[in-house]
């Protein structure tokens, strides 16, 4: 049972979360979720603490709007958000789903315009037409500028205007290809927020040039308090800003708490990896296998003294574990440390255990080298520490 309006949720909120997983994450090419996954995802997101989704495409049509009314079955209590283009029988084919409220794609590049045989003129006439006709039908109404990060800064501010004499909730600025930098984006979000007189703005980043995290992170900094993002930045092309980097870069990097249970983020990343099969980068930021898995002997020797010496977070924040393991790169002092040996017996079992992982074409788990040294002979020295 909701206790506050949307409206009075974000405005509580350091940083609000629309997680558009299941509506532009779903739209990347190759990528299906059946409906069950759909709502497992949704509730893993709900328990999270993620409060918004934005979860299809109604005139997609009957299945889509199916699909959509499941996962209101999944997560009650969430703010369910449908997309839809600037069009009245979009919103009518919204009206069929169980969502709170409805986000209207307006072109406002050239480029776009062109493409789809509208003016400025056009925009901003349907803009008032469907925002009031939508308000009257839904709990609330978001408006998309679709690729405004091209368009033109004046035509944006005067779209901006009328937005804010609009009955909306909030704007959202899209970098519908991915082409922002950090430091244009601070810019573009200034110059909305000069025009919406207070109205939440939202950021929703796209990662052709590997910039989307940065650029949402630089949006919220900037003054967009709601931010549009994909669990492991699954979407079309590149994909989405990804949650979960968003998530730990405000806490990491600006020491702000958006209301996530970080500790759910890894397991999260892991079952959109498991349904949608699009197993991440081992070193991508957040959720790779390997970005807590540390070899190098400086490092394991500065961790075991100080969790963050060698990290941004500790893995635990994140659902994840810490792993060492030992090769070329460790050293004896390293090794004497993680395999609990004295610093004698460490330097004459380090050359086998360099040798075995020469062998083997890759480091040694902890389990590996111990289990090694117990049934060689360079490790009989070190048995009585080993079966301690």
């Amino acid at each position: 049972m909701r206790d506050l309006t949307l409206s009075e949720e974000i405005a509580g909120a350091r940083a609000w979360f629309v997680d558009t997983t299941l509506r532009d994450g779903e739209q990347s090419a190759g990528l299906t979720l059946s409906s069950a996954e759909r709502c497992q995802i949704a509730r893993k997101l709900w328990e999270t603490g993620v409060r918004e989704l934005e979860v299809g495409i109604p005139a997609s049509g009957d299945e889509a709007v199916s699909r959509i009314n499941h996962v209101r079955d999944a997560v009650p209590d969430a703010w369910l958000l449908a997309w839809c283009r600037a069009r009245r029988e979009d919103i009518a084919a919204a009206r069929l789903c169980a969502v709170d409220g409805v986000n209207l794609s307006f072109p406002l590049s050239d480029c776009h315009l062109r493409i789809w045989g509208k003016s400025r003129a056009w925009v901003l006439r349907t803009l008032t037409e469907l925002s009031e006709e939508a308000a009257s039908h839904f709990s609330y109404v978001a408006i998309g500028g679709q690729d405004a990060s091209r368009a033109d800064p004046v035509f944006l501010s005067e779209f901006c205007h009328a937005v804010a004499e609009l009955p909306v909730l909030r704007l959202r600025l899209a970098d519908t290809v991915g082409i922002l930098t950090p430091d244009r984006t601070a810019r573009m979000v200034r110059l909305a927020a000069g025009a919406l007189r207070g109205k939440p703005i939202e950021i929703h980043a796209h990662n052709d040039l590997g910039m989307a995290t940065a650029n949402t992170i630089a949006a919220w900094q900037a003054g967009a308090k709601c931010l549009s993002t994909t669990i492991n930045g699954v979407g079309e092309r590149a994909g989405n800003a990804a949650f979960e980097e968003v998530v730990m870069g405000l806490h990491a990097a600006l020491d702000v708490e958006a209301g996530i249970r970080r500790y759910e983020l890894v397991p999260l990343c892991r079952m959109l990896e498991t349904f949608a099969r699009r197993y991440v980068p081992p070193t991508k930021p957040v959720s790779g296998r390997e970005i807590h898995v540390h070899e190098s002997g400086l490092h394991i020797l500065g961790l075991q003294r100080e969790t963050l010496s060698y990290q941004a977070y500790s893995a635990g924040e994140t659902g994840c574990a810490e792993i060492f393991l030992i090769g070329p790169q460790t050293g004896p002092r390293a090794v004497a440390r993680v395999l609990g040996l004295d610093d004698t017996e460490a330097a004459r079992v380090y050359p086998t255990l360099c040798a075995a992982a020469s062998l083997l074409g890759r480091s040694l788990t902890i389990d590996e080298a111990l289990s090694f040294l117990a049934t060689s002979d360079s490790g009989q020295a070190a048995a009585p520490a080993l079966r301690r």
